[in-house]
C-alpha cells in the first residue's frame, strides 16, 4: 500500500469535506428559540430553504458532474466555495427574517462538491480506503460544525453572524486542499482495467443505465431515501432532540460521539481493499448495510431501556445510520460500476439517489412543520427510526436476493 499517498489523499478529500460541512451546518447549532417565519419555526424555515437549494444543486449534479472533465474540477469547487461563503456574509448582514433566502444559496452552492470531491479517488485500487475517508467525514464533520458553532456562540457572537464566521476559516481551507488534490494522477491501466474506465456519461447513456438497472437500484434508492431523511433530521435538529434527554449539552459532546464513530467506520470501510472480488464486496457492503438497519431498529425500539445510558442511544444511532449511508454512498457504486463493467462514473449514481434522498427530506420536514405535528423533536426522530429500519431491513433484502440471481442481473453497458 502506497501510504504517503493514502495520507495525503484520503486526510485531503477528509479535511476538504470537513471544510464543506462547516460551511453548510454550522448554523444548526443554534436554536434561533421564539423566532418564527410565515407562522413556521424560523430554524425549520430556513433548513427547509436550505434543503431545498441543495436539492435544486443535486438535480443539476445529475449532469454537472456525470458530465465533469478533470480540468473544470478545480474552478467549479473555488466557485462552489465563495459563493457558499458569501450566502453566510449576507445572512448576517440582512436583517431576521428576511435573510432567510441566503441559506437557500448556501445549499444552492455546495450541492455538488461531493461529486467534485469523489471524482478525484474514483476508480482507483484504493477508493474503498480513500472513500473510506471521504465518508466518514461527514460523521465527524456533522458534529464538529455543531460544536465549533456552540463554541463561537459561547464567545458572545451573533448566530447570524456565527456561520459566516466559521465559514470564513472553511472556504479558504476547502480551496487550498482541493488544489492540492487537483495535482494527483490519474488511475493507472491496471486500475482502469480492475475497477473498469471512468468516463463522462451524457443524457441516452444515463437513460440506458437507469433502465438496465432497476431491479437493483429501486430498493437501493428506497434505503437511501429513508436514511437521508433520518440522518438530515438528526443533523439538523440534534440540539432539539437531546433537550428531551439527560444528555448534558456541552460544546465538544457531539465531537467526542462522532469521533469514535469515525474511527469505527474508518477500519470497517478501509478494510474494503481487500476483498479484490467485486461481487464479493457488494454482498459485504450489503451486509453492513442490514447490521447497520438492526443497530437504528433496536435502538429505537429499546430506546425507554437505554434512558438511563443516552451517550450509549445516541452512539448506537450514530453507528447504525452511518454504516448503513455511508457503505451505500462511499464505496457501493465504485464497487457496483467495477462489477457490471459500466463505462461511467460513480457521481452519475449517487447524485441519482441524494435527489431522490433530499427531496424525501424536504417533504418529511416541511410536513412535520406546515402540518402542524405536535410531536416533539425525540418523538418524531424515533417514531421515523423505526420505520426506517423497518423497511429498510426488508429493502436490503431484497437486494441481496436478486444479487445472488445472476443471471438476472448481470449486464454490461456497451
Amino acid at each position: 500500500m502506497d501510504i504517503p499517498f493514502v495520507v495525503q489523499t484520503g486526510g485531503g478529500v477528509l479535511i476538504a469535506y470537513f471544510a464543506v460541512y462547516a460551511l453548510r451546518k454550522a448554523f444548526t447549532a443554534s436554536a434561533f428559540d421564539g423566532l418564527y417565519l410565515w407562522g413556521l419555526d424560523y430554524k425549520a424555515a430556513i433548513s427547509i430553504c436550505q434543503i431545498i437549494g441543495y436539492l435544486l444543486s443535486k438535480c443539476c449534479g445529475v449532469k454537472i458532474v456525470s458530465e465533469l472533465k478533470r480540468t473544470h474540477r478545480l474552478p467549479a469547487i473555488i466557485l462552489s466555495a465563495a459563493g457558499a461563503e458569501l450566502s453566510l456574509v449576507l445572512f448576517g448582514l440582512i436583517p431576521c427574517p428576511a435573510n432567510f433566502f441566503c441559506l437557500f444559496f448556501n445549499g444552492l452552492s455546495l450541492g455538488c462538491m461531493w461529486g467534485f470531491l469523489f471524482s478525484y479517488i474514483e476508480g482507483r485500487r484504493l477508493t474503498d480506503l480513500l472513500a473510506g475517508f471521504l465518508g466518514v467525514s461527514i460523521v465527524i464533520s456533522s458534529g464538529a460544525a455543531k460544536s465549533f458553532g456552540l463554541y463561537v456562540l459561547s464567545l458572545h457572537v451573533s448566530p447570524f453572524w456565527m456561520p459566516a464566521l466559521i465559514g470564513g476559516i472553511a472556504a479558504p481551507l476547502l480551496v487550498g486542499i482541493s488544489a492540492l488534490l487537483d495535482r494527483l494522477p490519474e488511475p493507472t491501466a491496471e486500475e482502469k482495467s480492475e475497477k473498469s474506465e471512468r468516463k463522462p456519461l451524457h443524457k441516452a447513456q444515463r437513460r440506458h443505465l437507469l433502465k438496465r438497472y432497476a431491479l437493483l437500484l429501486i430498493p437501493l434508492f428506497v434505503v437511501n431515501i429513508l436514511y437521508t431523511v433520518l440522518r438530515d433530521i438528526k443533523e439538523d435538529f440534534l440540539v432539539d432532540i437531546i433537550r428531551y434527554t439527560d444528555i448534558r449539552l456541552s460544546p465538544f459532546l457531539f465531537v467526542r460521539i462522532d469521533s469514535i464513530v469515525t474511527l469505527l467506520l474508518l477500519a470497517i470501510l478501509g478494510s474494503m481493499i481487500k476483498v479484490r472480488n467485486n461481487r464479493r464486496a457488494l454482498v459485504i457492503l450489503l451486509a453492513l448495510m442490514f447490521a447497520g438497519s438492526v443497530v437504528v431498529f433496536l435502538s429505537s425500539v429499546f430506546f425507554n431501556s437505554l434512558r438511563s445510558v443516552p451517550l450509549l442511544w445516541l452512539f448506537l444511532q450514530s453507528l447504525g445510520i452511518y454504516t448503513a449511508y455511508l457503505a451505500f454512498q462511499a464505496v457501493f457504486f465504485d464497487r457496483f460500476i467495477a462489477h457490471f463493467k459500466i463505462k461511467g462514473t460513480a457521481g452519475f449514481f449517487i447524485y441519482v439517489s441524494d435527489v431522490l434522498g433530499y427531496s424525501a427530506s424536504c417533504l418529511f420536514l416541511c410536513g412535520k412543520s406546515l402540518l402542524g405535528v405536535r410531536a416533539n423533536w425525540l418523538e418524531y426522530y424515533g417514531i421515523l427510526s423505526v420505520a426506517v429500519g423497518i423497511i429498510c431491513i426488508l429493502s436490503i433484502g431484497i437486494v441481496f436476493s436478486i444479487l445472488q440471481q445472476k443471471r438476472h442481473v448481470r449486464y454490461a453497458f456497451k
